[in-house]
C-alpha cells in the first residue's frame, strides 16, 4: 500500500488542505454545484482513511482527531468539511452495523481503492422501499438530503420495508444500475455539499450488502451512529463560528475604521468593540470545551464495542447534545454579529463574509434545536436520558 494514502500528521495535513480550499472558497460558494477538483484534493490528502482501524489498513485515528480535522476544514469551507465528515459517518455506520466480514471487506476496499462515501440514509424519508427478492431486495423510490452523493463511489442507504414496518440499512456502489444521483441541491447555504436526491429504480440489493436487516432492533452500540452524526454537525457549526470570528478579527485589526465618536485611532482600540468581541469569545470558548469533551466521551464509549450499555449511550447523548446546542448558538450568533463589528464595507461581495451565516443557518436546521433543549431539560429536571433516535 502506498504511503500517499495516509496523512502522516492529520492536523498539519488538514491545515494545509484548509488553506488550499480557502483560496477559492468564496468563488465556489457563490457558484455552488459540485466541487469535483476540490474533492479530489481531499482524496489525495489521505484523510479519507483517518477513522478506519489499522487492522483494515486505515490510520486508526480517534474520533477526537477526526472532529478536529472537520473543524479545521469548516473554518475555510464548511460545505466540503460536511462532505468529508459525512464520509466518515458512513464508515462509522459500517463499523457499528456491519458484521465482521462486512467490515473487513468494505473498510479494506475503502483504503485500497481510496473510496469516497456518500449518504442516502435519511431516516425520515420513507419513499425508498425494499421488496424481498431471491437472495436480497429490490429498491425503488427517492431519497432526499443525500449529502456527498454526487461524485461518491459508494452509498450508505436506508429503505422502508412494509411487511415489518421498519427500515433496512445497506450499502451499494453509487454507479450501480438503476441508481441515479440528482445534483439538484439549491439551498442558499452549504451549496457544495452535493446534498440532492438519489433515485432507485429496480435496484438489486444483495443480502450480503445489508448491514441491518428489516425488523432487527438496533443495539445500544448501533445507536451510536446518531451521536457520531450529531457531533460531526456540532464541529461543523463550531468550525464556521471559528472561521467567522477569525475573519472578523482580522478585518477589525487590519481594515476597519474607528467610529468617529470613539475618540480612538484604531477600531480595535474602541472599548465597545472590545466588549462585543469579549461577548463573542464567551460564546465560542464554552462551545469548544464542550465539543472536545463530547469527542473524548465518544472515543471512550465507542471503544466499548458490543459492551455499550443503554445508560452509557444515554449519558453520551447528553454530552453531545450540550456540545450541539452551544455550537449551534455560537455559529449563528457570531456569523451574524460579525457585521456589527466590521461595518458596512465588510458586506462587500469580495469578502464573502455572508457565507458563514448562510452556511450555518442552513445546516443548523438539520434537526430542531428545541428538541435538544427539551432532552437536556428532561435530564436536568428528572435525570431522564435522551431516547435513542436517528437524531438523539
Amino acid at each position: 500500500m502506498e504511503e500517499e494514502f495516509f496523512a502522516e500528521d492529520p492536523i498539519a495535513t488538514a491545515s494545509a488542505l484548509a488553506a488550499r480550499l480557502a483560496q477559492n472558497a468564496v468563488e465556489r460558494d457563490r457558484a455552488g454545484g459540485h466541487a469535483a477538483t476540490e474533492r479530489e484534493w481531499i482524496r489525495e490528502s489521505g484523510l479519507l482513511t483517518l477513522s478506519i482501524p489499522a487492522e483494515f489498513g486505515g490510520q486508526g485515528a480517534s474520533w477526537s482527531t477526526v472532529y478536529q480535522v472537520i473543524r479545521i476544514l469548516a473554518r475555510a469551507d464548511s460545505a466540503l468539511a460536511h462532505v468529508f465528515g459525512f464520509h466518515h459517518l458512513q464508515l462509522a455506520g459500517i463499523r457499528l452495523y456491519g458484521s465482521a466480514q462486512q467490515q473487513r471487506r468494505l473498510l479494506t476496499e475503502t483504503v485500497e481503492q481510496r473510496l469516497f462515501w456518500g449518504n442516502a440514509l435519511n431516516p425520515l424519508d420513507k419513499r425508498t422501499t425494499a421488496a424481498e427478492t431471491r437472495g436480497g431486495y429490490e429498491l425503488n423510490g427517492l431519497k432526499s438530503f443525500a449529502s456527498g452523493s454526487v461524485g461518491s463511489d459508494w452509498l450508505t442507504l436506508s429503505a422502508w420495508h412494509a411487511p415489518t414496518q421498519s427500515a433496512l440499512i445497506a450499502v451499494l456502489p453509487t454507479r450501480q444500475e438503476g441508481i441515479r444521483v440528482q445534483a439538484d441541491w439549491d439551498a442558499f447555504g452549504q451549496r457544495q455539499t452535493d446534498s440532492g436526491n438519489v433515485s432507485f429504480n429496480g435496484v438489486r440489493l444483495a443480502e450480503e450488502l445489508v448491514l441491518q436487516a428489516p425488523g432487527q432492533a438496533p443495539t445500544p452500540q448501533a445507536t451510536l451512529r446518531s451521536q457520531v452524526a450529531q457531533l460531526i454537525m456540532a464541529n461543523l457549526y463550531l468550525g464556521i463560528a471559528e472561521g467567522a470570528f477569525d475573519a472578523a478579527r482580522a478585518y477589525t485589526n487590519e481594515e476597519a475604521r474607528p467610529w468617529f465618536q470613539s475618540g480612538v485611532p484604531a477600531a480595535s482600540d474602541d472599548p465597545l468593540v472590545q466588549h462585543r468581541y469579549g461577548q463573542l469569545w464567551t460564546l465560542l470558548r464554552p462551545a469548544q470545551v464542550l465539543a472536545d469533551h463530547a469527542a473524548r466521551e465518544l472515543d471512550r464509549v465507542f471503544a466499548q464495542g458490543a459492551q455499550v450499555s443503554a445508560r452509557t449511550r444515554g449519558e453520551l447523548a447528553v454530552a453531545v447534545a450540550e456540545a450541539k446546542v452551544l455550537s449551534h448558538k455560537a455559529g449563528v450568533e457570531i456569523s451574524s454579529q460579525l457585521f456589527e463589528l466590521t461595518g458596512a464595507r465588510s458586506t462587500s461581495a469580495k469578502y464573502g463574509f455572508d457565507r458563514y451565516w448562510r452556511n450555518v443557518r442552513v445546516h443548523t436546521l438539520h434537526d430542531p434545536i428545541d428538541y435538544k433543549y427539551r432532552d437536556l431539560g428532561r435530564f436536568a429536571l428528572q435525570g431522564t436520558l435522551p431516547e435513542p433516535t436517528a437524531y438523539s
